[in-house]
């Protein structure tokens, strides 16, 4: 949620910021409203207290004073019953607009749509081979790693199997992402996969227009997560952290759900995209002047994993028009598959400032004793899938077996190579 406070001061800079999102949306007709609002509001205020006050003159009264006095309460009442009928539209009205307030940009966002996407730097050389590289998917049917007929049969399209080594890699991936991370201060938390509606639109997870991307269960009001970051941006809802507390950082654990209804081509292939998939998510709630700070940390931390895996990628900062909803600023990791021979998104990172928090009403005590509501930021530590995906094609071998990186020699009971 945007703070209406801001756009009423600043409607200009809202307008532009809009603009640069690539979000059409008319701000003087929510002002409009807004004020509209604003005037029922005291109109009903005032006839509460005229109410009051003749609720209290009428205990002196007797005779024709009391009937007439009575009389003017019921019409008072009458007057207020409608003034709160007209009032209950408006703020329902002002809601909605509200809703189709998206975070805005922050300065330092390139315009533009994807293709204004800057990359920041590359880090890793790329694999050379004396053979042509395979795609992760003919590598993987030929080890036995991931079957996706078999899931196809159980559950349908977007669905696979993951087995043998691939499924101690998923494993390996979360150990590794928690022993890396764990050290810098993060929490450790299983969240739930599941979250009520009203939490979900709060924190601006469903954009209007986007709810057919998430997966509902009516009967409960309750929607699937698409990543821990759903669950844990609404896990401290209507309370007030104590700042000494902050930076709080939580790694969470959770398996995901996305419709991925958009992808289309290679991408309906395999594991790339798919409607459930595992994912170790950073999310950091920090002080209003630590929350740029805390997301070049994130994007620290992204590279340190990247890097313990010898895995090659690309660090791009995301413009203002190919934003979701809540960011204000958001870095991608892209890492290299050489069997399709080109980059593909693995990571993000983000801030989005304190829009998710306004939604959840979070806040903390700052310094001077006034409450401000807290920044919240999300990084993928590892999206499982995608991460396995760039190590069968970076550390393929001629025979057909895989490398397994290093760094997850330790929680592979042994195996060093995946062969037949």
């Amino acid at each position: 949620m945007f703070d209406i406070k801001f756009i009423r001061e600043n409607p200009e800079k809202v307008a532009d910021g809009l603009k640069r999102k690539g979000v059409a949306f008319d701000v003087e007709h929510l002002l409009r409203m807004d004020e509209k609002r604003r005037a029922k509001i005291k109109e009903v205020d005032d006839l509460r207290a005229e109410q009051n006050s003749a609720s209290d003159a009428i205990a002196g009264l007797s005779g024709k004073a009391k009937e007439a006095k009575v009389v003017e309460m019921q019409s008072l009442k009458a007057k207020l019953g409608d003034g709160e009928f007209e009032l209950k539209a408006l703020d329902t009205e002002f809601e909605e607009l509200m809703q189709k307030v998206p975070n805005l940009p922050l300065s330092d966002v390139p315009d533009g749509g994807a293709e204004a996407n800057q990359v920041v730097r590359e880090v890793g050389p790329k694999p050379r081979f004396d053979f042509k590289p395979k795609d992760y998917l003919e590598i993987a049917e030929a080890l036995d790693l991931i079957d996706m007929e078999r899931a196809a049969k159980v559950a349908g399209s977007r669905f696979g199997y993951l087995k043998r080594e691939a499924a101690l890699l998923e494993f390996a991936l979360v150990r590794y992402a928690f022993d890396t991370l764990l050290p810098e201060g993060f929490i450790p938390i299983v969240p739930p996969v599941m979250l009520r509606g009203e939490h979900f639109r709060a924190i601006g997870r469903i954009p209007p227009g986007q709810e057919e991307e998430r997966y509902f269960i009516p009967t409960d009001n309750l929607y699937l997560a698409g990543s821990a970051e759903h669950t844990l941006a609404p896990m401290h809802a209507d309370e007030v952290l104590d700042a000494d507390a902050l930076p709080l950082r939580y790694l969470g654990f959770s398996t995901c759900f996305r419709r991925e209804a958009g992808s289309y081509g290679k991408d309906t292939r395999g594991i790339l995209r798919v409607h459930q998939f595992d994912k170790v998510e950073m999310f950091s709630f920090v002080r209003a002047e630590d929350g740029e700070p805390e997301l070049e940390r994130m994007v620290a931390w992204q590279e340190k994993l990247m890097r313990g895996l010898g895995l090659p990628y690309r660090v791009v900062l995301i413009a203002a028009g190919d934003m979701g909803w809540p960011e204000a600023k958001l870095y991608d990791i892209e890492t290299w598959l050489p069997g399709e021979g080109a980059y593909r998104e693995t990571h993000s990172a983000s801030t989005t400032t304190d829009f998710q928090s306004r939604g959840t009403n979070t806040r903390y005590r700052t310094t001077s004793g006034e409450l401000a509501f807290v920044h919240t930021l999300n990084a993928t530590a590892f999206a499982v899938g995608r991460t396995i995906i760039a190590i069968l094609e970076n550390y393929q071998q001629a025979d057909g077996s895989v490398r397994v990186p290093e760094a997850l020699w330790p929680y592979m009971h042994g195996i060093t190579e995946i062969r037949r």
